[in-house]
């Protein structure tokens, strides 16, 4: 009904302006945030599947071109805005080839399972962009929301704060302006209080001077005329509705980054709310949004994945061998040769999480935010370990907690049998299958011969594999039936991880 409705709005806004409306549209975002909310991350944050399936948008997508065809808005890109880490999830790719232009969601701030202080935040939100670009199938990616806190909580080592505000400007907005189409987050918090954190860049009074100057002093600034001449070069700051929720230690960085979700998007004009004064006087490009997320249950969700955050170095050929007692130790204390089976000192997360199913061989499933471990399913974790841990150990391992412990995670087990552990001989990629299986360097590094929750265990140990990338196959033995939502919160870890020491 909602979809209806807005679309309903958006082709009477047409017929009612006609030109006058539709010359200052830049696209058309059909939904914002809908994968992430259909992800195992945000039916956590909202207690409930807010989200869309992929197949859902896509049909929405359609719907939108045939409405707008033979009406003065035909041809106008269309798109939908998610967070980066929506983007590369392969499941999503389909959502991907029905858009014109896809847009990015990013926010170092709440990026709390890294180091994230504003020092960082520049290569991290570039990351970010970089990686969408990579899985973009040559489409256009806009920034559709970023932005730094002038205020509110420390989030790990990001400050809040007007200077790290305008760092974060000058870093990050003056690289994009002028280049790539652009919305920041936010010209003006939403009344009547000041949310925590507050995105504003300016106050109460909309009259009154930015709480930073946003001149760049790289010179750079947007053409008066890239509104009107180049939709891919427009930069905005629009103010919100909706304050963004933080969804503060749920991670979707990899298993890492936790971005602001709001309902609405704060970085586009729902054309349902829009009155023909805004429409007439208007200065800067609109961006119309159409809702796609009607409410589905948990059950439709599909299986949705993530990446780690960008840890380190890439790839040549894994090290030798890893020196590994065959069975894993349960004991959160490390063994003689072994690092800690706990996240307090230095770890990896994966940077990859591949389930391949011998059930359905040729099927890709792409990257995954759940480890997945049964008869019939294994998963195959990447790790990219960095470069400066020459020299030091490293420990595979794998941490189970009690259900009751978990925040932000989940898991399904069926209380028997263990895992082995295959060390591969190249990486596995987001099309990999049961088929393509990269082969097996070393067979059972190590096992797990009776998983109980609560335990910890150190799969294998080797002197680190400093600026490569390391793939191991984790294999179901004895019946074993686990699915979990991978997730470093630290107060109950659990998944795959190599610690160093």
């Amino acid at each position: 009904a909602d979809f209806t409705n807005e679309l309903t709005a958006l082709t009477s806004a047409i017929n009612q302006y006609n030109t006058s409306f539709t010359s200052l549209i830049a696209g058309i975002s059909v939904g914002s945030e809908d994968l992430y909310r259909n992800s195992p991350t945000g039916i956590l944050a909202n207690g409930y599947n807010a989200g869309a399936q992929p197949a859902d948008i896509v049909s929405f997508i359609g719907q939108i071109r045939a409405a707008i065809a033979q009406t003065p808005a035909s041809g106008l890109p269309i798109g939908h805005v998610d967070t980066w880490t929506a983007w590369v999830n392969g499941s999503n790719d389909a959502v991907i080839g029905a858009c014109d232009w896809i847009g990015m969601d990013a926010y170092p701030y709440f990026q709390t399972t890294i180091a994230n202080s504003i020092d960082v935040a520049n290569s991290t939100f570039f990351d970010a962009y970089d990686a969408t670009v990579a899985v973009a199938q040559g489409k256009h990616v806009w920034v559709t929301e970023t932005g730094w806190p002038v205020s509110g909580p420390q989030e790990n080592q990001a400050v809040a704060s007007v200077p790290n505000a305008e760092i974060y400007w000058q870093d990050v907005a003056c690289t994009l302006l002028g280049k790539i189409n652009t919305w920041w987050f936010t010209l003006q918090d939403a009344a009547p209080t000041t949310p925590s954190p507050s995105f504003g860049i300016v106050g109460a009074d909309l009259n009154s001077a930015p709480l930073y100057n946003l001149t760049c002093n790289n010179g750079n600034t947007p053409s008066s005329s890239a509104a009107a001449s180049s939709p891919s070069s427009v930069v905005s700051a629009v103010s919100s509705a909706t304050a963004p929720a933080s969804s503060a230690g749920l991670n979707t960085e990899s298993v890492t980054l936790a971005t602001p979700h709001p309902e609405t998007s704060p970085t586009s004009v729902t054309l349902s709310q829009t009155s023909a004064s805004t429409l007439q006087s208007a200065s800067a490009i609109t961006t119309a949004s159409i809702s796609a997320s009607p409410a589905l249950s948990s059950s439709q969700t599909t299986l949705a994945t993530v990446l780690s955050p960008f840890a380190g170095g890439s790839s040549a050929s894994p090290s030798a061998s890893p020196s590994a007692s065959p069975s894993a130790s349960p004991s959160a204390s490390p063994s003689a040769g072994s690092c800690a089976t706990s996240l307090n000192g230095e770890f990896q997360y994966p940077h990859l999480i591949i389930p391949v199913n011998s059930g359905t061989p040729n099927t890709a499933y792409g990257t995954q935010y759940n480890g997945v471990i049964n008869p019939t399913v294994s998963s195959i974790f990447n790790f990219d370990v960095p470069a400066d841990y020459t020299g030091k150990t490293c420990s595979l391992v794998f941490l189970f907690p009690e259900q009751t412990a978990l925040k932000t995670s989940a898991y399904t087990f069926n209380a028997q049998g263990g895992m082995s552990v295959n060390e591969m001989s190249s990486p596995a990629t987001q099309q990999t299958t049961y088929a393509t299986i990269p082969a097996v360097e070393q067979a059972t590094i190590g096992s797990i011969g009776g998983l109980k929750a609560g335990g910890s265990y150190v799969v294998a140990s080797q002197e680190c594999a400093a600026g490569k990338t390391l793939s191991y196959e984790f294999v179901s033995t004895g019946g074993l039936d686990l699915k979990y939502f991978q997730n470093a919160d630290p107060s109950a870890p659990i998944g795959v991880y190599i610690t160093a020491c």
